[in-house]
């Protein structure tokens, strides 16, 4: 793999990832709620005008520019792997900032993530 098609593999995930903790950052704020028909608009109001869900979502948006273009370069069954790489920044990026649990067994199963996707890089 040439590194201008890893870099937009890894451009594409640490999109995603970030998309993913500012939508977490997001629901933070709004706290947990219940749907129901009575929820929906002032919850729909609250989530829409969000600037962490704003944030989250406008990075899907690019994130999904850059795999289009990643994909045209790498074939899906090596690049689609990769998106595992989000697992492990997620986790680290979870616990740092929202003190979410990085239990051992945890540890083992990112370690694990790390070797599968430096295994497909490799083939």
């Amino acid at each position: 793999m040439k590194a201008l098609e890893f870099g937009l593999i890894l451009f594409g995930v640490l999109l995603n990832a970030g998309a993913q903790l500012l939508l977490k950052a997001g629901t933070r704020t709004i706290g947990q709620f219940d749907f129901s028909m009575a929820n929906a608009w002032p919850i729909g109001l609250k989530i829409a005008s969000n600037p962490h869900i704003i944030g989250g979502l406008s990075c899907y948006v690019i994130s999904v520019v850059v795999w289009i273009l990643a994909l045209s370069r790498v074939e899906v069954s090596i690049a689609y792997p990769m998106l595992s790489i989000g697992y492990v920044v997620n986790a680290g990026l979870a616990w740092w900032l929202f003190g979410e649990a990085v239990t051992p067994m945890r540890l083992v199963g990112i370690g694990i993530i790390m070797l599968g996707v430096l295994l497909v890089a490799k083939s």
